[in-house]
């Protein structure tokens, strides 16, 4: 079964292990990461930092797990209150995982923790437009298109346009159901 968790420094090996054997395939559509992050430490200190974003209302990051193995990333990151009540989506699903269907129920989930936790309104998610997977994604857990950016991300040397996504959890049937037999979030603290 599919579950989302907030990452502990007891996942470091594992997550660092993740990181590196997707390094290359995630860069393919984000800019890279410093080349110290790639260790034991650097992870380590990303998960304290992690725990301290949640701690402050900041950031909620969570691990994408497949039984033991973590099979990716999904994050609700700059959380704005009050008058808002928003976040930004983030998301990432490892290669050997990629088009089973993680990356949607992982964002299902976060979605649900998102409103029925985190009392969130709306949450946003930008995608450059040659990702159809992740806008499909993001389509099929009610996100809607609501601009364009041209020439916004430079990456490997070119500038590339954004699709900008907005999903209103405060709409009647937005959060999605958690039930028997579906993925679910643990909600495991550091």
């Amino acid at each position: 079964m599919l579950k989302i968790s907030p990452p502990t420094l007891s996942d470091a090996e594992a997550l660092l292990a993740f990181e590196v054997e997707n390094r290359a395939y995630f860069e393919q559509w984000i800019n890279a990461r410093a080349n110290d992050y790639y260790s034991a430490s650097a992870v380590r200190k990303s998960i304290e930092g992690a725990t301290s974003d949640k701690d402050a209302d900041r950031a909620y990051q969570y691990l994408v797990w497949l039984d033991d193995t973590i099979v990716g990333r999904v994050n609700l990151v700059s959380i704005t209150r009050p008058y808002f009540n928003k976040a930004t989506l983030g998301y990432r699903i490892g290669e050997h995982f990629a088009g089973r269907g993680y990356a949607s129920e992982a964002v299902r989930l976060a979605i649900h923790i998102a409103a029925k936790e985190l009392n969130l309104s709306r949450v946003e998610a930008i995608v450059r437009p040659q990702n159809i997977g992740s806008m499909r994604v993001l389509e099929r857990n009610g996100f809607v298109a609501f601009g364009r950016a041209s020439r916004a991300m430079h990456l490997h040397g070119e500038w590339h346009d954004l699709v900008y996504f907005e999903c209103h959890l405060d709409e009647p049937g937005a959060a999605p159901a958690i039930g028997p037999g579906k993925a679910e979030w643990t909600p495991n603290s550091i």
